[in-house]
């Protein structure tokens, strides 16, 4: 974890894997993740529209937690860790001042249209056009993995902040784990019983969801106790305090993920089962509006949500740092990505979904 006492460690590269034992791959969203704060930190107006008349946007605390003078420097401020591994470990589309073209390919441009758009490899706006808790009509990459790779159901997870998961990640009632919203992790452990008490008392604000605290410390224990082989961990605060209007609580979620996500790499390497074998794809479901209050809304009337980004942590890729031009790509290139990082061909019997990013 970043500032916590002494100079900062030097973190683990993709290291060579131990023999025999096969890839893992782990799927991160952030729900409706602007590019403009991934690419640019902290976005002065949006702060200033929602002070207070006579309040000075300097004087605020959230000013002087993320504010710098660059773009660069403001997202190194808001995301230190995540900026340090796509860079130096990774690369990352989708910035559109450097003519990288990151988008959806569904016009829905809200969340359960989206992250079916992720794991099907692509849009169904005739079909899947809300988000009701309806089950996902068609296989997920999740559940094809889990066939292909002959995995058990305890070795294809989704861990994530949103209830709606129990219905989107699976085609196939139980084909694969999933906990979602504030249903209890079924683990044995101290530990574990008091996360799902906690989860349970500590409720947030609104009604779908369990704080991204939770989500994580949940999928740490999974990952630590069963081991899987395929991971879909799922935020969601940044979408719903942005829908608040709490730009300040919107960076802190950032900021925190950032923190979560330096845990997670750190602890990765540290495990021989999945140092060097581990592949991470970390993205959004959807963007929201830029102008004025735009950033607190998405969905069709939102023509920017459109835009989105991708980074990419994979021993398979050999791109560093960010793309600059080239052809756009779209979420519905994500499940035969991630298909293809474990060499399962996802489009050989879903021709229309979109290709591996290579």
């Amino acid at each position: 974890m970043r500032g916590r006492g002494g100079a900062r460690p030097r973190h683990a590269t993709l290291e060579r894997p131990a023999a025999g034992v096969p890839d893992a791959v782990i799927l991160i969203t952030h729900d409706g993740a602007r590019h403009e704060e991934i690419f640019g930190g902290l976005d002065l107006d949006i702060l200033k529209s929602t002070l207070k008349k006579d309040q000075r946007a300097e004087d605020a605390a959230t000013y002087k937690r993320y504010w710098a003078d660059t773009p660069d420097a403001r997202r190194r401020k808001l995301l230190p860790f995540f900026w340090r591994l796509v860079t130096e470990q990774g690369s990352i589309a989708g910035n559109p001042a450097l003519g990288s073209d990151a988008r959806l390919s569904n016009t829905l441009r809200f969340s359960y249209p989206g992250y079916a758009e992720i794991l099907l490899g692509q849009a169904f706006d005739n079909t899947i056009t809300s988000n009701d808790p309806v089950r996902n009509p068609h296989e997920t990459v999740l559940e094809r993995l889990r066939r292909d790779l002959k995995l058990t159901r305890a070795q294809v997870a989704t861990i994530a902040s949103w209830d709606v998961f129990t219905a989107i990640a699976e085609h196939t009632e139980g084909a694969t784990t999933i906990n979602a919203g504030y249903a209890p992790l079924a683990l044995d452990g101290a530990d574990l019983r008091l996360l799902n008490e906690l989860q349970a008392q500590a409720r947030a604000p609104w009604n779908d969801a369990r704080h991204d605290a939770f989500t994580f410390r949940l999928a740490m224990a999974y990952l630590e106790k069963a081991r899987p082989r395929v991971l879909f961990l799922s935020f969601n605060d940044t979408d719903s305090w942005a829908h608040e209007g709490r730009y300040d609580r919107l960076l802190d979620a950032y900021a925190m993920s950032d923190r979560w996500l330096e845990e997670l790499w750190t602890w990765l390497q540290a495990q021989p089962d999945y140092r060097g074998r581990t592949h991470l794809l970390i993205t959004t479901d959807h963007g929201r509006g830029h102008d004025g209050d735009g950033w607190r809304h998405h969905g069709e009337k939102y023509p920017d949500a459109q835009r989105v980004w991708m980074a990419f942590v994979s021993s398979k890729m050999t791109q560093r740092g960010e793309w600059r031009g080239g052809p756009a790509v779209t979420t519905s290139q994500i499940a035969a990505t991630l298909a293809s990082w474990v060499g399962v061909d996802w489009n050989a019997d879903h021709p229309a979904a979109g290709k591996p990013i290579r």
